[in-house]
């Protein structure tokens, strides 16, 4: 009994080993049909290859049509070299206050002046009455002088202090706008200050350039993207700007988009240039990608090809930058619309290759 139930547990074991491989060798040919099926499914055309050591993307109208992607040709521009540095908006407060405080002072010194006149006479006058039989006693006399020689000392004193008002502002804000701030009646400028209709720069400029009073500079805001400011020069400036090394100067500028405390980016024409155009392209703003922390464009180099070109965006214009390159040129075309889908595609070009490495 047990020989005969061994045997059928061993063609029982026999049979299902028998079956299992058949599904293997049977299954085989339907697992590779499945695989194969899938890898056609995934496989996406290559659209980026390399030419003379440059990546291109090709892509054909009707992709470009379906992906949206539009271009611009460049046109050729002139730009005159310019300087850029830092300022800022600095509060009057400290000027108002000394010029108020130098009025006052100049006003009792006035006072003080009417009163010493008035106590001179009156001392000179008891002094003859005095001296003729003594009309009038000595001790009035005296009290005469004694009136006289403290408005003497209160004239000094309202002088000195206006003197020293004065010299205050002279070292803290120059001999300009010490001289405008000491003025009764204020000056059409200070009275624009006072008002708020315009504000005062403090502009840092390298040691080596030269300016002139009224020379015009342009200012924004930092950080801001609003139309450029005009702002005049008024005087050089005996303050200084700690964090940037150089002449400070005075300007004044309309109010309308500017604070005090605010710092200010400055453009203005470099001296150093002879008044020199340098000849190049305007680079779209919208045409620009990112990559690698470095500015880059898309160059249409045929009907279905394209190409990535690095770029300088040290020259900001209106709606862009100014390049000076051998690689751009005026008729270039450049992707305005779609540079960020090329970008994608070069993207999976460079991990497709680092997968197969």
């Amino acid at each position: 009994m047990n020989r005969k139930l061994t045997l059928i547990i061993g063609l029982q074991a026999i049979l299902i080993i028998t079956l299992f491989w058949m599904l293997i060798f049977f299954g085989k040919d339907e697992y590779n049909s499945y695989n194969q099926a899938q890898e056609e499914d995934v496989v996406t055309p290559n659209r980026v290859s390399q030419e003379k050591g440059s990546t291109l993307i090709k892509l054909s109208t009707e992709a470009q049509t379906q992906s949206d992607i539009q271009t611009v040709n460049l046109s050729g521009s002139q730009h005159q070299q310019t300087l850029k540095t830092l300022g800022s908006v600095i509060s009057i407060d400290g000027l108002i206050e000394l010029r108020t405080r130098y009025l006052n002072a100049k006003a009792n010194a006035n006072i003080a002046s009417a009163s010493l006149a008035n106590s001179k006479q009156e001392y000179q006058r008891m002094l003859a009455l005095n001296k003729d039989d003594k009309n009038v006693s000595d001790h009035v006399m005296l009290s005469a002088l004694a009136n006289y020689k403290a408005d003497q000392a209160k004239e000094q004193a309202a002088e000195t202090e206006a003197h020293n008002l004065s010299d205050t502002m002279r070292q803290t804000w120059g001999n300009t706008l010490a001289n405008e701030a000491s003025k009764e009646t204020a000056s059409s400028s200070l009275q624009a200050l006072l008002q708020r209709k315009e504000v005062l720069l403090l502009i840092t400029l390298p040691s080596d350039r030269n300016v002139q009073i009224g020379e015009t500079i342009s200012v924004v805001p930092t950080g801001a993207e609003t139309k450029p400011i005009n702002a005049k020069l008024m005087a050089a400036s005996p303050q200084t700007d700690s964090t940037i090394q150089g002449r400070t100067y005075y300007f004044s500028a309309a109010a309308e988009n500017l604070r005090a405390g605010m710092r200010v980016s400055v453009e203005m024409k470099d001296s150093s240039s002879n008044n020199k155009s340098t000849e190049g392209v305007t680079i779209p703003s919208k045409a620009v990608v990112w990559y690698a922390g470095k500015p880059w464009v898309y160059k249409k180099q045929d009907q279905e090809s394209f190409v990535r070109v690095p770029i300088n965006t040290e020259n900001e214009i209106n709606g862009g930058w100014f390049n000076h390159s051998k690689s751009l040129n005026a008729g270039d075309n450049l992707v305005v619309n779609g540079a960020q889908l090329l970008l994608s595609e070069e993207f999976k070009y460079q991990i497709k290759n680092e997968n197969q490495d």
